[in-house]
């Protein structure tokens, strides 16, 4: 085993700067550059200047394993095309890329979300309660505020306040960001959604929440993803299971409640405090903790937010006023354009506050991101294509 690995970084934002600050005091990872498109001799933000550079080449001569984190899906694809290409393994932190093109890469080499943001601990959760016999039926999010529509003033106050950037705080106000995390989540772990958008139970109990999202699920006779909106809930992830009925006087006894369902609670996410981890994770075992699989079942749709004249050009989707985003089933849209490829965009019609816009709807640039999603919809068309064949007497 080397001394120590040598760790690239992609992105130089919120992330970005606090895994590196993680890392100094880390003996057996060390971070050896960081790519940014910024200009390297102005980022005096930044808490190792000396490791930051514009050249991804210069990245993949010295890593061992890349962490991506940049959350732009356009730059990430191209990224990490050119990473796995190298044979280096990838961990990210950008749910945005898996849900929309990860898909293309999850057979082309060792990629995997972290540990750190929703979708990784709830997998990390999965394995840990699988081990002692749970049957999970809600894999959830707790989001304690949510407004569809928020203004321009409250998002540039609240990202000043928190210190992020106004496309994060209004993906996270909107509701983008928890539909892009569910619906990875839904996919990386077998699950799926009960309506288009989720339920997003509104309780200020997590628990009472989340048991009403257990009865949903086992109406419908398979595991969910979904939310709970609960304010004064924690800053964290829950799954809700059912155990065998045998345990229940034991659960009962350890604090867990009467069942049938039981919630496990993980009440903090700590994003880039958690990434090493998942580093080990791949390095040592070359395992991965989730990804979106090679035939994910559910995207993250484009929705309007107001009326949208024809010719208006849309810069970044994810983040942004004009629109949002709302997961839903492939095969149930599968003319949608997903949220994260709503980049430099340009609608070919008028669209109304509401609408899931289309790729009939809007120009977007040809980019490698754009192909991925392509080969993906085909391939999760062909699937269920095979899975519709009849079965001949022959073969019965």
């Amino acid at each position: 085993m080397a001394d120590s690995y040598r760790i690239g970084v992609v992105g130089s934002g919120f992330i970005a700067r606090g895994f590196v600050m993680a890392m100094q005091h880390v003996k057996d990872l060390r971070v050896t550059r960081v790519l940014t498109r910024t200009d390297i001799r102005h980022r005096p933000d930044f808490p190792r200047p000396e490791l930051l550079t514009n050249s991804l080449d210069d990245l993949i001569e010295h890593a061992d394993l890349v962490v991506e984190c940049s959350g732009d899906v356009l730059h990430a694809t191209e990224v990490i095309s050119r990473v796995l290409e190298a044979g280096l393994p990838v961990v990210t932190m950008d749910a945005e890329f898996h849900i929309t093109t990860g898909s293309y890469f999850a057979d082309r080499g060792l990629l995997t979300e972290a540990e750190g943001d929703q979708p990784g601990c709830l997998a990390a959760l999965r394995e840990d309660i699988l081990q002692m016999g749970f049957r999970p039926l809600v894999y959830g999010n707790i989001k304690r505020y949510l407004n569809h529509n928020p203004t321009p003033e409250e998002m540039h106050f609240w990202a000043r306040k928190q210190g992020i950037t106004l496309p994060q705080v209004t993906a996270f106000t909107d509701g983008t960001k928890v539909q892009i995390e569910q619906a990875l989540v839904a996919n990386g772990l077998g699950a799926d959604i009960a309506v288009r958008g989720m339920l997003g139970i509104q309780s200020p109990d997590v628990e009472v929440g989340a048991r009403t999202l257990a009865d949903g699920a086992r109406r419908l006779g398979h595991p969910i993803s979904d939310y709970v909106l609960s304010p004064g809930g924690p800053a964290g992830v829950f799954i809700a299971a059912e155990h065998d009925d045998y345990q229940r006087d034991y659960l009962q006894y350890l604090k867990l409640g009467d069942g049938p369902y039981y919630v496990l609670l993980r009440p903090f996410h700590l994003c880039h405090l958690e990434i090493q981890k998942t580093i080990r994770r791949v390095l040592f075992e070359r395992r991965i903790l989730l990804n979106n699989t090679t035939h994910p079942r559910i995207s993250v749709a484009t929705i309007a937010k107001r009326r949208l004249p024809k010719g208006t050009r849309i810069e970044r989707g994810i983040g942004s006023f004009e629109v949002r985003g709302e997961a839903v089933r492939i095969l149930d849209e599968p003319d949608h354009v997903p949220i994260g490829l709503m980049a430099d965009a340009v609608l070919t019609r008028d669209i109304e506050p509401g609408e899931l816009i289309r790729f009939d709807d809007v120009e977007l640039p040809d980019t490698l991101a754009l192909r991925a999603w392509q080969a993906i919809l085909e391939r999760v068309r062909l699937k269920k294509a095979v899975e519709e064949q009849p079965v001949s007497t022959a073969s019965r």
